[in-house]
């Protein structure tokens, strides 16, 4: 159940960078589009790369801006929030450990229900 709703989280999260991925593009190939007439293809390219670099340092500036404001959590309690918080926190590491959960569950499934446990008990606050 924990773990269905984990890659249905995960699998929402991609569909959501994706159809974010394809909206910035489409912006990008209308700026061009609306500039090319006027500036060239070099300017228009330039004018859509000015606009990629000018969101990016937003996006950088907001970012920063909310880690200075994010006050400390409290220990998370349930296995969810814990994989949630690494997903936030380490998005690289949590898509090797679902691909490597993926593969060790084709493997061999007994090792892959091991790995849950272990992972669900945790290790005791440090103190």
């Amino acid at each position: 159940m924990i773990l269905r709703r984990l890659i249905l989280a995960l699998a929402g999260a991609a569909a959501f960078a994706a159809s974010a991925a394809v909206f910035i593009l489409a912006l990008a190939f209308a700026l061009y589009a609306l500039v090319e007439p006027e500036l060239g293809r070099a300017g228009a390219a330039a004018a859509v790369a000015g606009a990629a670099a000018l969101l990016i340092v937003l996006a950088a500036l907001g970012i920063g801006m909310a880690r200075r404001r994010k006050t400390p959590a409290a220990a998370p309690r349930s296995f969810l929030e814990r994989a949630l918080d690494l997903v936030r926190e380490k998005p690289v590491v949590a898509v090797s450990a679902a691909l490597a959960a993926g593969f060790l569950a084709i493997r061999n499934p007994k090792y892959l229900g091991a790995a849950i446990r272990a992972f669900m008990e945790g290790r005791p606050p440090p103190g």
